[in-house]
């Protein structure tokens, strides 16, 4: 009976650690990435070079998790300084006046395997609308200075102009959806 209590108690202290265990996202292992297609032909891919993100969950399938991603709009980055410049101007993005993109988990769920479903609210400039994010998590590993990593890919397509991201409305130039991708690294805090 007392090896049964100490292995309940152990047990609890594992989850209620890793309750209180805050994940950030590992810079040098992430990447925020989108793709639009450009004339009806072919793709301009971007990146954005600055961002930060975090979760906490109780449960070990992660189901739980509690999301918060932030991008800094003016990282963004195409390879094209006129092109960028256009992005962060009131025609696109208007960087000046809204200078993060947002996301607030609302829930995580596990589809088979190591696919989940992760719901939330995107708000880029001034339009908050929920979204929806196929998920791929990709493992915990322990790194050679012994600190804890966890890797996912996401990936949702949203319509730019649901965003009042409104130049070229018709589309023709611009496609109005654009394909996001994450490969995002956490790092479990000490």
């Amino acid at each position: 009976m007392k090896k049964l209590f100490l292995f309940l108690l152990a047990t609890g202290l594992s989850v209620a650690t890793f309750a209180q265990t805050k994940w950030s996202t590992d810079p040098m292992h992430s990447f925020v990435n989108f793709a639009v297609k450009h004339s009806g032909i072919s793709f301009v891919d971007g990146s954005f070079k600055k961002f930060n993100g975090e979760f906490t969950a109780a449960k070990a399938d992660l189901t739980d998790a509690n999301i918060s991603f932030t991008v800094d709009v003016a990282s963004i980055n195409t390879s094209v300084d006129m092109r960028d410049n256009h992005l962060k101007s009131a025609d696109f993005f208007d960087a000046a006046k809204y200078p993060t993109m947002t996301f607030e988990s609302t829930s995580l769920k596990k589809s088979k395997g190591n696919t989940y479903v992760l719901k939330g609210n995107l708000t880029i400039k001034d339009v908050t609308k929920p979204v929806t994010f196929a998920v791929v998590y990709g493992g915990t590993v322990k790194d050679q200075q012994g600190n804890n990593k966890m890797g996912f890919l996401a990936t949702t397509t949203i319509n730019r102009l649901d965003y009042n991201v409104s130049y070229d409305p018709t589309g023709a130039g611009i496609a109005k959806n654009v394909n996001i991708t994450l490969n995002l690294q956490f790092a479990q805090a000490k």
